[in-house]
Order: C-alpha cells, then sequence, then structure tokens
C-alpha cells in the first residue's frame, strides 16, 4: 500500500502507512482477520478502500501518526543484530482512533489515506503487468519448514512439514541458472533469507504462491 501510494504521487508520498491502524482497527464486517495472528490479503485492501489508513512508521523511528508498536526481532534465525522474537505471539493491541501526541501533522482522520479498487491477478501475465504498471503487490502462500532455512537461490518446496500461511511483498521476477523466479520481500528483517528477501520459483505455483495476488489502486 505504501510503495503504491509513494509510485501513484511520483514521490510525493514518502511515508509509511500504519500496519498496527490496520491490525488493531480492521474489524467488524470488513473482519481483516485476527489480529497479530494474522488476516486476509483482499478483506485488507478493501478496508484500505473504504476507510483507510493513516500514516506509521517503525518502531525505531516512531513518525507517523500510529507507528509499529513491537520491536525487530530474529525471526526464524539466530546470532543476528536482533534479540530473539518471543516464544508467543504479541497480544493485539486496541484500536485508537488517535494519533500519538508527537504527530501534529494531521489529525487521525485527516491523516486517512485510501484506494480505490482493489485487484486480484491470477496469472503470471497479469501478475507481471500489474507489477509493472503500478507496482508492488501482495501474496499469500503455504510455508514449510524448509523455507525458514532459505539463503539464496530460488526457493522451491522439497521437503518438511507444514507450518501455515504467511503474507509476502512481491516486488519483481527474473532468472536465476535457467529457473524462473519472483522477487519478494518477507517481513522476517534484514538478518533472515538473501538481506531480508527471497526468490520463489515462478511459473509452477508452489505452495500456492500465485493463487493469491492482491493490490489496489491508491486514490
Amino acid at each position: 500500500m505504501s510503495d503504491r501510494l509513494c509510485i501513484a504521487t511520483k514521490g510525493t508520498f514518502k511515508d509509511s502507512l500504519s500496519g498496527n491502524d490496520l491490525m488493531s482497527c480492521c474489524k467488524g464486517f470488513f473482519g481483516c482477520g485476527d489480529g497479530c495472528q494474522g488476516g486476509y490479503l483482499d478483506k485488507a485492501w478493501a478496508y484500505f478502500d473504504s476507510t483507510g489508513l493513516v500514516t506509521g512508521g517503525n518502531y525505531t523511528n516512531k513518525e507517523g501518526c500510529n507507528p509499529y508498536p513491537f520491536p525487530p526481532c530474529e525471526h526464524h534465525i539466530s546470532g543476528g543484530q536482533y534479540g530473539p522474537c518471543p516464544s508467543q505471539i504479541y497480544n493485539t493491541p486496541r484500536c485508537v482512533k488517535s494519533c500519538q501526541a508527537s504527530y501534529t501533522t494531521n489529525p487521525y482522520a485527516s491523516d486517512k489515506h485510501k484506494g480505490s479498487s482493489v485487484i486480484r491477478s491470477s496469472t503470471v501475465a497479469e501478475i507481471q503487468t500489474e507489477l509493472m504498471t503500478h507496482g508492488s503487490m501482495e501474496m499469500a502462500f503455504d510455508v514449510y519448514e524448509d523455507f525458514l532455512t532459505y539463503k539464496s537461490g530460488v526457493y522451491q518446496h522439497t521437503t518438511g512439514n507444514f507450518l501455515g500461511g504467511h503474507a509476502v511483498r512481491l516486488i519483481g521476477w527474473g532468472t536465476e541458472n535457467n529457473t524462473p523466479y519472483w522477487l519478494i520481500a518477507n517481513s522476517w528483517n534484514s538478518d533472515w533469507g538473501d538481506h531480508g528477501y527471497f526468490k520463489m520459483i515462478r511459473g509452477t505455483n508452489d505452495c500456492g504462491i500465485e493463487d493469491d495476488v492482491v493490490a489496489g489502486i491508491p486514490k
């Protein structure tokens, strides 16, 4: 959402939208999901269209109306620059419809940014066209044990138990050693994988990666 706003405004929008605003306030009719326990891509984008999201920033810089409340941690790795993640998932923060006291740019209602449509793409050609035209997209896929130890190359699931679903940010595509791939940004910090990124085989719908690719057009 933040990427597409930056692209649509030709760089005028330089902030990050608030993940906490989405996670804690998207309830009721939209039912984005279960807060810190996860959610649904299409409903999150629909909430962005109808209700909008305020600016956020991250835990470190605390910029924006509603910054992310939890510190970075070592997710599925050890010995990195951050401490280990807690053994239990955080409780979802309560929905607060006001900006932090240090943010004086806009009041909460005026700080909202919205979208105008939700786009779902399911073929490689559709995904590539939408990605190239409007910017990064959101993908969901099934995570297996062998994904956790990814370091480099093009990932294909080969072994290990199913662990659950995961949403990531698609930013490009390419070919490595004759293997087509999607270039994807993960959310497990820059110590995981290839500096926080990974390559996933393209065109075979491995782990359902091409089943649910969602984005939207900012207003």
